[in-house]
């Protein structure tokens, strides 16, 4: 029997994180694993040689997608043809449904007997439950970030193993550096963070600088880090020049991490940043807004009544979330001013978090790998 291979395909850079733990977890149980697909820089850097660029799958909305129609079509029968000549023993793609689930599908097709495996469920349990019924027809096993998703997938006729999530893994800043980042100053120090694309942080940079003044009158000697991407470090000063307390902007990943150690609180536009936040015991406010249209939308579809996952995760509702309407500075500050005085329910809330999702386990990489050989 020959070298154990197979064919993964990642198209964003959180996609390629997961590939990249992945791969070193298969490297560690079965030696000598031959690596084909698509994926980024940590994938190429674990012995993937890609077949193309990962970041021209990195397109997201209709807007973006519709001028690369074609030219993704044409990659989507490419990865098709280069799985089926690689002859792998499982197709593993990770995230980036639009695009990896097409490719699934035009394999599944030639070759039905072989093994499929999508890592990271669609969050079914949110909204369009239907998605997981639809992923099943190509799809055969998936590895699930979050605890409670396995009951879906498996339920929607797929097998489902939940294999810890990667926020655990990840580097936490030494307690020395938030210690000396925290006397900086006399004050509390807020962590500011109106999300990673231009358009949310536009929207919400308005209402959160709003938010900062009521605290900063409650609370005089209030310092604020905003951690961004370099991309948008630029507009992200022009938006907050005007603010009551001018944020220090952080690009650099250490004081980011340092940052994330050091808050006292949080305020937060919505995603996986709630995560990031809990694994550093930093207690949190999240806001979102988005346009009015959009917001009713999801209001209708939404199956859930919170979009933060701490309190998903952990089952309760100790982080408050404030969204679309109720984004507003006069509710949003003395929710960040009550947590100031009493942390004690975001603690317990954010420390079950952690150990639901893996800390102290085995990594998630390792999981995801042990998941895939038994599969296969």
């Amino acid at each position: 029997m020959g070298a154990l291979r197979v064919f993964l395909i990642a198209g964003e850079p959180s996609g390629d994180r997961l590939g990249a733990a992945l791969m070193v977890g298969l490297k560690a149980l079965a030696p000598g694993v031959e690596f084909h697909g698509i994926g980024g820089p940590l994938m190429q850097a674990e012995g993937l040689q890609s077949l193309f660029p990962m970041q021209e799958l990195s397109v997201m909305g209709i807007a973006e997608v519709l001028p690369k129609y074609f030219h993704l079509k044409r990659r989507i029968r490419e990865a098709a043809a280069a799985v089926l000549a690689a002859q792998p023993a499982a197709l593993i793609t990770i995230d980036s449904p639009d695009f990896c689930l097409r490719v699934a599908a035009l394999v599944k097709t030639a070759r039905p007997d072989l093994r499929t495996i999508h890592y990271v469920a669609p969050s079914v349990w949110a909204w369009r439950p239907g998605r997981a019924a639809k992923m099943a027809r190509v799809i055969d096993h998936v590895l699930a970030l979050l605890p409670f998703e396995p009951p879906y997938m498996t339920a929607a006729g797929m097998t489902c193993d939940f294999v810890g999530h990667p926020v655990v893994a990840e580097p936490l800043a030494p307690p020395e550096a938030a210690a000396a980042m925290r006397a900086e100053g006399p004050g509390p120090l807020m962590l500011v963070l109106p999300g990673s694309r231009r358009g949310e942080v536009t929207r919400l940079a308005g209402v959160f600088g709003e938010t900062l003044a009521q605290v900063q009158a409650a609370r005089p000697g209030l310092r604020v880090a905003l951690p961004t991407l370099p991309a948008i470090a630029g507009l992200v000063g022009e938006l907050t020049a005007g603010w009551a307390v001018r944020p220090e902007i952080i690009t650099d990943p250490d004081r980011k991490r340092t940052a994330f150690a050091a808050a006292d609180v949080a305020l937060a536009a919505s995603g996986t940043v709630s995560l990031e936040l809990a694994a550093n015991d930093c207690p949190m406010v999240i806001a979102y807004d988005m346009h009015p249209i959009s917001m009713w939308l999801m209001r209708r579809m939404a199956l859930i009544d919170t979009v933060t996952l701490v309190n998903l995760v952990a089952e309760s509702r100790t982080v408050p979330d404030f969204l679309g309407a109720d984004c507003r500075a006069d509710r949003i500050a003395p929710a960040l001013l009550a947590l100031l005085e009493d942390r004690h329910a975001q603690d317990q809330a954010m420390r079950l978090t952690m150990e639901r999702l893996g800390r102290g386990g085995e990594p998630p990489g390792l999981r995801a790998a042990r998941s895939v050989l038994s599969v296969i």
